[in-house]
């Protein structure tokens, strides 16, 4: 129950933002390649940052890693694609965006919890509503957590009775992060995924995150680390084909899935994994992109949805992301007319669709 004088107090300078309906509605209707992502996402001023972050708080980390188990350049590689490390942590009231979002925007019964969570923390005194700042959709502080979030995986780091994240120092920040990887299952000392190679012949079907098997399941059919090397055992894992057959292929671990509870996104898996391995010294993906694919807008997207589930391929819904339930649905499609059946959904796949669906 929230407290009718922090509700007052919280609520009472609170504005309609007209620019975040605004932005809610005009998100981008282009989506970046992968490969031009994930040079951004790990750009060699990120890595370098990354890694001079890490030198000057060197202790900081080690003791984050000791207390939660997840390692200081998996930390710092959310840390780094979240807020640029600290600099571009967001300056819009959060409690006006929720607010706003939650009368006028769409998915109102989300930021409405999300305001009530934002209010929580108000009422806790972790900090006051002029602090309380961030992005235009109520992600906050060094890591971004939005307030449910905050509620459930902040921690107080350095011991001074209130959990902040909104500080230039980030010290509860940074271990908030570790603490919401840890508490979904990171695993240290193993890595979130590592590239491979794909043998001539391979069966395309079983790459997706819905199929996960051990090292010797895919030993036996060919499946190498980019080096040729046997792959290493580090449980079940799943190929991932960000780009689809013609490009890089991926096998994603039990970590990635953690990741993916932070941003329930394959590419940013992906940036967190590689910015990751580059702050620690390692090289980036190295094989080919194909450079010539069309990425296909969301509205493609949407219209490649409608049409597959308008020929009995179902998408379990219309929102214009690949998901996997959209993976599946163009695998079967591919099968069906004699394609590489690696779930990609590219212009070729999208062109075949409407003629068939003209057809229908």
């Amino acid at each position: 129950m929230i407290q009718a004088d922090v509700f007052d107090k919280a609520m009472g300078s609170a504005q309609f933002l007209p620019d975040v309906v605004e932005r809610q509605m005009n998100q981008s209707e282009f989506v970046l390649p992968i490969w031009e992502y994930l040079d951004i996402a790990a750009s060699e001023e990120r890595v370098r940052n990354g890694r001079t972050a890490l030198r000057k708080r060197r202790e900081l980390f080690i003791e984050i890693e000791r207390r939660f188990g997840v390692e200081p350049e998996v930390v710092a590689a959310i840390w780094g694609l979240e807020s640029g490390y600290g600099v571009n942590r967001g300056s819009v009231p959060i409690l006006s965006a929720l607010a706003t979002l939650a009368w006028r925007g769409s998915r109102q019964a989300f930021f409405e919890d999300e305001l009530v969570a934002a209010l929580r923390i108000l009422q806790s005194g972790h900090t006051t509503p002029e602090k309380m700042v961030g992005s235009w959709a109520g992600a906050m502080g060094h890591g971004q957590f939005m307030p449910s979030s905050f509620l459930n995986f902040a921690v107080d780091f350095d011991g001074d009775g209130r959990k902040n994240i909104w500080s230039n120092d980030p010290t509860d920040a940074v271990a908030s992060i570790a603490n919401y990887l840890s508490k979904h299952g990171w695993r240290r000392g193993q890595p979130w995924g590592y590239e491979v190679s794909l043998p001539e012949g391979f069966d395309y079907a079983l790459v997706g995150m819905d199929q996960a098997h051990g090292a010797p399941f895919w030993d036996d059919r060919g499946v190498r680390t980019v080096t040729g090397d046997r792959l290493p055992d580090y449980g079940v894992g799943s190929i991932l084909l960000p780009a689809g057959a013609r490009g890089v292929a991926v096998m994603l671990l039990r970590n990635a899935h953690a990741l993916l509870r932070y941003n329930n996104a394959e590419a940013y898996v992906l940036g967190v994994g590689v910015l990751a391995d580059r702050i620690g010294g390692h090289k980036g993906l190295v094989q080919p992109w194909p450079f010539d694919d069309r990425v296909l807008t969301r509205s493609e997207v949407r219209e490649a949805q409608e049409l597959l589930s308008g020929l009995g391929y179902s998408t379990q819904g219309v929102d214009g992301m690949r998901g996997p339930n959209t993976g599946r649905a163009v695998r079967a499609f591919q099968t069906d007319e004699g394609l590489v059946p690696d779930g990609y959904l590219s212009g070729t796949v999208l062109d075949l669709l409407r003629e068939k669906g003209g057809a229908a």
